[in-house]
């Protein structure tokens, strides 16, 4: 005889499986078409950006899991910055898009760009493609980022370069924040706590769940160098994980290292 935890899982799964997720695809669908047409008149990407806004809210709001944001007051919101966030879930990315009131730009791996229909609107909104198999290549396109920042757009990172497979923040990479240090704009910390209990990687079962957006002091890069960039992401990353582990119920890693 199933027990009440296994029969509630059970119904979880199906309420995923055929209400939320059909849901979601049904919003992408529509919404994702609308979005690749008025690329065609909107050369800037704002109308696209806001189409993404209201994609991440209705996902969230059928995924029945509320966003509290904590620190919004430290941005200067008519200023551009790189921020950097932690990576756990495909949740995160309807997160930042639906609680963030600015457009930026998102540095992103290059084979997402090569998928039918969701490459062409990642190529037509003007996000970064980066390619890690092939430094030159990669260089180039963060060149074009810093052009963004220089213009006033703002552009987020993801240092740890992948989703991360059991909520742990995983090392962060020193080049993602060449950005910030050649255009010589703030880092802004942003950790995003609750989307690896809500989605996991690797699966479509949603279990909804609170979850918060904790933005943390920038971090000022006028007159660093690409010498700085160890500095800058350890720096980086520590904001990122006291500000994750404090708030989240994955275990700190960084007790278990200092109680050796």
């Amino acid at each position: 005889m199933n027990s009440p935890n296994t029969l509630r899982h059970w119904l979880s799964r199906l309420r995923s499986y055929f209400v939320l997720n059909p849901l979601i695809f049904f919003y992408t669908g529509i919404l994702g078409a609308l979005s690749l047409i008025s690329s065609f008149f909107d050369h800037e990407g704002r109308t696209q950006h806001n189409f993404a806004r209201f994609w991440s809210h209705l996902i969230l709001r059928t995924s029945m899991s509320p966003v509290e944001v904590i620190g919004l007051d430290k941005l200067d919101l008519s200023r551009p910055y790189v921020y950097a966030a932690n990576h756990i879930s495909a949740m995160d990315i309807p997160v930042l898009y639906d609680n963030l009131p600015i457009q930026f730009r998102i540095v992103a791996n290059k084979y997402l760009f090569r998928y039918p229909f969701l490459g062409w609107h990642l190529k037509r909104s003007g996000q970064i493609p980066i390619d890690r198999s092939s430094p030159r290549a990669t260089f180039k396109s963060l060149n074009s980022a810093v052009h963004d920042l220089r213009d006033g757009l703002s552009v987020m990172i993801f240092p740890e370069g992948g989703r991360s497979h059991d909520g742990h923040i995983m090392p962060f990479m020193n080049g993602a924040f060449y950005l910030a240090i050649k255009a010589q704009v703030p880092i802004v910390p942003l950790a995003i706590i609750g989307t690896f209990e809500m989605l996991p990687m690797n699966t479509f079962h949603i279990m909804p769940h609170n979850l918060r957006l904790i933005i943390g002091d920038p971090i000022p890069t006028t007159g660093l160098t690409t010498h700085d960039l160890e500095s800058v992401a350890a720096q980086t990353q520590k904001s990122i994980e006291d500000m994750y582990y404090t708030h989240s119920n994955i275990p700190d890693p960084r007790l278990a290292e200092h109680s050796v």
